[in-house]
C-alpha cells in the first residue's frame, strides 16, 4: 500500500531545503520520517527539545545526533527540526564528526556547539552559518586521489563509471582503490553514487524539473527509481516532501 501524502504544512511552518555542492540542510517541522539508512551522515537537531533515535534495539534521547552512513535509525520528535546531510567525501563530514564530544554506539550525542544549533535557519546566510557552525570547512582533507574520484562522480553523477576504470586513474588496484574508498569516506563506492544522484536530483527540483526530468538528469533509470532511493535515504517520498509546500534553495 503507498504511503499517504501529507496535508500541506501551514504556511508559518516554511520548510526549506538548501543545497550545495556535496550538502544538504532541512529546517522546518518533524515530518514523520520512517526508518531509513542514508549515504551521507547526518546531523539531526531537536530545535524545541530533544529528539529520539532508534537504531535497533537502542533509543538515543539527544538534542544532537550524528548519525552514521548505511546505519539504519528512526527519528522521532515533537516541534521542528534540522538535519544536515554531509557528503562522506568532504573536509566538512570530518569536521562534524570532530566536534561530537560523546557518543552512544555510532551514534554522536553531544555537537560542541549545540546551543548555537538550536535554531531554525530562515534565509540563505542563516543555513550557511549554521551549517558553518555544526561543520566547519578544511580541517582534515582526505587522501587526494579518493577525493578526485569523488569530485568526479560529484560532477557528473549519471555517468556509471565502472571501478576499475577509476581505479586506474588512480593508479591503484580495483580492490585498494574500493578498500581505500570506504575507508576515507565511509560508505561504499555504491552509496557514493547515489548521494550525489540524490543531490542532483534535488537541484534539478529547484530548478523547476518535474520528477521524470530529475530522474532523468541524475542518472536514476525512472522516477519510480528515484522516488525508491529517495525514501530509502531520507525516511519519505520526494513527492510526500513536495506536498508539504517546502522551498528548494541552490545558494
Amino acid at each position: 500500500m503507498p504511503s499517504p501524502v501529507p496535508a500541506a504544512l501551514p504556511q508559518t511552518c516554511s520548510p526549506t531545503v538548501w543545497l550545495w555542492p556535496g550538502q544538504a540542510l532541512y529546517a522546518g517541522p518533524a515530518l514523520g520520517l520512517e526508518p531509513h539508512s542514508g549515504s551521507a551522515w547526518c546531523l539531526a537537531v531537536g530545535v524545541d527539545g530533544p529528539l529520539t533515535v532508534t537504531v535497533g534495539a537502542q533509543q538515543v534521547v539527544t538534542r544532537t545526533a550524528l548519525i552514521p552512513p548505511r546505519m539504519t535509525h528512526h527519528l522521532a520528535l515533537d516541534g521542528r527540526l534540522v538535519t544536515c546531510y554531509l557528503d562522506p567525501a568532504s573536509e566538512r563530514s570530518a569536521s562534524c564528526r570532530r566536534r561530537f564530544t560523546q557518543f552512544q554506539g555510532a551514534v554522536g550525542t553531544d555537537h560542541e556547539r549545540r546551543d548555537a544549533l538550536s535554531t531554525l535557519p530562515q534565509d540563505d546566510a542563516a543555513a550557511a552559518r549554521w551549517r558553518d557552525a555544526a561543520a566547519p570547512a578544511a580541517i582534515h582533507p582526505i587522501d587526494a586521489r579518493i577525493k578526485m574520484a569523488a569530485t568526479q562522480i560529484r560532477d557528473d553523477p549519471a555517468v556509471s563509471i565502472p571501478a576499475g576504470e577509476m581505479a586506474a586513474a588512480t593508479g591503484l588496484s580495483e580492490s585498494r582503490f574500493l578498500h581505500l574508498f570506504r575507508q576515507e569516506t565511509g560508505c561504499s563506492l555504491r552509496r557514493y553514487r547515489l548521494w550525489s544522484r540524490l543531490i542532483r536530483a534535488g537541484t534539478e527540483l529547484a530548478a523547476g524539473s518535474n520528477l521524470t526530468t530529475a530522474a532523468a538528469e541524475a542518472g536514476f533509470a525512472s522516477p519510480s527509481h528515484l522516488a525508491d532511493r529517495f525514501k530509502t535515504t531520507f525516511g519519505l517520498s520526494a513527492t510526500q516532501l513536495l506536498a508539504t509546500g517546502v522551498t528548494i534553495r541552490t545558494p
